[in-house]
C-alpha cells in the first residue's frame, strides 16, 4: 500500500487547526472573528445564531476532523468527512458575507474548504 503523504498531511492540519479553534481558541480572539468579536459565543452573536447552533457547528466540525483524521487509516472514512468539512466551510464562508467582514476573514474556511475538496478529489480521480 503507498502512502500519499500529502493527504496525510493535508489531513493532519485539518484536524489540527479544527481543534485548535474549538478547543484552545474557543474563548480567545484571533483575526478572523466574524465581526469584532472576541470569543466563539460573540462570533456566533454577531452571526445572530443561537449557543446551541454554536454548540451543533462545533460538534460537527470536531466529528468531521475526526473522521478526516482516522481516514489515514480508514479510507472510507474520508470522503464523509471532507463532504461535512466542505458544507460546514461554505456556510462559514456564507457569515463572513453576511455580516459583511472584509474577504480575509473568511481565509481560514475558504482554506479549509480547499482542502476538503482535494481530499474528495483524490479518492474519485
Amino acid at each position: 500500500m503507498e502512502i500519499n503523504y500529502l493527504l496525510v498531511a493535508i489531513k493532519v492540519i485539518i484536524f489540527i487547526s479544527i481543534l485548535n479553534v474549538w478547543l484552545l481558541k474557543f474563548n480567545k480572539p484571533t483575526p478572523w472573528r466574524g465581526g469584532s468579536a472576541q470569543s466563539m459565543k460573540e462570533e456566533f452573536k454577531t452571526y445572530r445564531l443561537s449557543e446551541a447552533m454554536m454548540y451543533l457547528v462545533g460538534g460537527l466540525k470536531i466529528l468531521f476532523a475526526t473522521l478526516i483524521f482516522a481516514s489515514i487509516w480508514l479510507p472510507q472514512l474520508a470522503v464523509p468527512g471532507a463532504a461535512g468539512m466542505a458544507i460546514l466551510m461554505l456556510g462559514a464562508i456564507s457569515m463572513h458575507f453576511k455580516v459583511k467582514d472584509p474577504l480575509k476573514k473568511s481565509f481560514p474556511a475558504f482554506s479549509f474548504l480547499v482542502l476538503s475538496l482535494i481530499i474528495i478529489g483524490m479518492y474519485y480521480f
